[in-house]
């Protein structure tokens, strides 16, 4: 009995000195290496990533090598002398012209050895071509008209497939979406212009970036239209602010104790500037093909009561205690008067919006969307497709709204612009239209 304890004991102790040999020095398994990004292209200037890493004792040494023309160029080299380093993320940057590289076809071999007893090795090559030829653009619109604060559309052709293209407004890109110009591949792509933009301050240039990385940038042939917007001053009540700022108090906690003036200032402010962001981010979820078609619908029988781009300095007892810049067209008609869609898409957004009450967001595709907001009902559901003329809910007064009416407003790629446009059929047929059909 003594000696097969004995015996136990020692085959318990071999399989343990077993299980540790393996596990650790004696590990058979080789380091991994993993790609981050797209690196089959390389241009003039390519920063590669690559992820080693080892679970076992760890990595020993790591090696990046570039090959071209039978020439190696080491872009990185590290030895780990102590064990330990399970992961190690290696950025290099790639500059062609240093490397002396051209055009064509390359190899990129990465190389892990990690520190057990028999020095195992991972050997990874990829395929990769150098392409320092940037994309050529092709513009089909010899010359836009744009108004501030308006809208632009542009077609063109790249002379390759793109990893990012689009206009650049400022530091604002607006993306382009690939399509059909007269028949043929192209791009096309909706803006917008500030309101503030001017012939002379305003920087326009379609970017166009391959998936080696080489850009170009082309400038845009544009005539902006003067125009003005309308100021006005808006007295508060006391009524006013003891109709809404309640609502608005019990929504923010820190806001329910506070004079009503107070919290008026942080939701023309602060929650002012929230709800925007929300707006825009849902914008930007948008097809990327046209949804709409013909001229986008207007509220029946409903007069303007404020226009898109106006500026609203707001005044109690003779103080300026606020500002804002209207961002939409005000639309009063019957009180809870039928709200339709302006055109064909996708609702993205509805429920309680801040100071823009109840309110939907309709996704038109390539980055065009409409806002209807202070709505007393909703009568549709995220991710619905819409029908033009489809009601979708009645007006009403919720959020900052004095009265029962429809603050209507169009985005492009979250960036609001005048409606007035898209309800104009020559407008639509002159900027857009044609453009598409003729490449005009």
């Amino acid at each position: 009995m003594k000696k097969l304890y004995v015996i136990v004991c020692l085959i318990l102790v071999a399989a343990g000195a077993g299980w540790w040999f393996f596990t650790t020095i004696g590990e058979g398994e080789g380091p991994r290496v993993i790609f981050e990004g797209d690196t089959g292209m390389i241009g003039r200037q390519k920063l590669l990533t690559i992820t080693f890493s080892d679970g076992g004792r760890g990595l020993r040494h790591t090696e990046i090598v570039l090959t071209q023309d039978n020439r190696p160029r080491v872009l990185s080299s590290i030895d780990y002398p102590e064990a330990g380093v399970l992961n190690k993320p290696v950025s290099v940057s790639v500059d062609a012209a240093a490397l002396k590289l051209h055009d064509g076809p390359a190899t990129l071999t990465l190389t892990a050895v990690d520190h057990s007893l028999w020095k195992n090795r991972t050997t990874m090559t990829r395929p990769v071509t150098i392409d320092f030829v940037p994309p050529q653009v092709s513009q089909l619109n010899p010359i836009s008209h744009i108004n501030p604060g308006g809208t632009c559309v542009l077609t063109y052709r790249l002379s390759e497939a793109a990893a990012l293209t689009g206009v650049q407004v400022g530091d604002l890109l607006f993306p382009a979406y690939p399509t059909v110009v007269a028949g043929q591949p192209g791009y096309v792509v909706y803006f917008a212009l500030p309101m503030d933009a001017t012939q002379s301050s305003s920087r326009i240039r379609i970017l166009a970036r391959d998936p080696a990385g080489n850009e170009t940038v082309s400038g845009i042939p544009v005539l902006i239209m003067n125009r003005k917007f309308r100021s006005d001053k808006m007295p508060l009540s006391d009524a006013f602010l003891s109709q809404k700022m309640p609502e608005f108090q019990a929504q923010i906690p820190e806001l329910k104790d506070k004079p009503l003036l107070e919290a008026f200032i942080h939701v023309n402010t602060k929650l002012r500037s929230e709800n925007l962001q929300t707006l825009q981010e849902f914008c930007r979820k948008t097809e990327p093909r046209q949804l709409w078609q013909d001229t986008f619908i207007r509220m029946k029988n409903a007069a303007p009561m404020a226009l898109f781009g106006d500026r609203r300095t707001y005044v109690y007892g003779g103080k300026v205690v606020g500002e804002s810049v209207h961002n939409g067209v005000d639309l009063a008609s019957l009180g809870k008067a039928p709200i339709e869609a302006a055109n064909n898409g996708i609702v993205r957004f509805t429920g309680p919006l801040g100071i823009y009450g109840n309110a939907v967001i309709i996704d038109h595709g390539l980055g065009l969307s409409t806002v209807y907001a202070h709505m007393s009902a909703i009568q549709v559901r995220p991710d619905q497709t819409v029908k033009r003329g489809e009601v979708i809910g009645t007006s009403g007064a919720t959020g900052l709204a004095g009265g029962d009416h429809l603050h209507f407003g169009v985005a492009i790629n979250g960036q609001f612009v005048d409606p007035r446009e898209w309800w104009d059929p020559h407008w639509i047929q002159d900027n857009v239209t044609k453009k598409l059909s003729a490449g005009l």
